[in-house]
């Protein structure tokens, strides 16, 4: 290294060195995050100039809005796939034993014994209901003797000519 030339400095400034750091950050972004790259894609779209001088980066936000897009409807595709899944291996088995169990009773035979004749034959034991059900089976055959009565009027107006009628 010689000292008889002096150090060139770029006469770019500090403001140029920095929007340079910015797009070389936004070549970054954009492959990663969907957002930036749609931002900077408006941008470019809105600056014809701008948009010539970062080709390079306008072609990497629609690379990069294409791969989000893909990701999106494989996503999809996985969901659907493991909502169909969870179906087939739980709501289905579930509905099919709700049915097999109903079908199970269905097929049980009838109870031989009804589970309230114990408690009707201890009742009957009993002195207040004994008389309840003897003033109950008086009542009966009083109303039995009262059809029969009714039923021999009706039958004897039947036997009537037409046109007369029984006092």
């Amino acid at each position: 290294m010689s000292f008889d030339h002096p150090k060139v400095r770029s006469k770019r400034s500090g403001i140029d060195h920095e929007e340079e750091r910015a797009w070389v950050g936004f070549y970054r972004r954009a492959r990663s995050d969907a957002s930036v790259s749609t931002e900077v894609m408006a941008q470019l779209d809105a600056d014809p100039e701008m948009k010539r001088r970062h080709l390079a980066l306008y072609l990497c936000c629609k690379q990069s809005l294409r791969t989000h897009k893909a990701r999106q409807q494989r996503n999809k595709r996985i969901g659907r796939f493991v909502r169909w899944l969870g179906h087939y291996l739980y709501v289905v088995p579930i509905h099919a034993l709700q049915r097999i169990g109903q079908l199970a009773v269905e097929c049980l035979p009838e109870a031989k014994r009804e589970p309230a004749v114990p408690t009707v034959r201890k009742l009957a034991r009993e002195t207040e209901f004994a008389a309840a059900k003897s003033v109950f089976q008086q009542g009966e055959a009083s109303s039995a003797v009262a059809a029969t009565a009714t039923a021999g009027a009706i039958q004897a107006g039947a036997d009537l000519p037409p046109g007369r009628k029984s006092a």
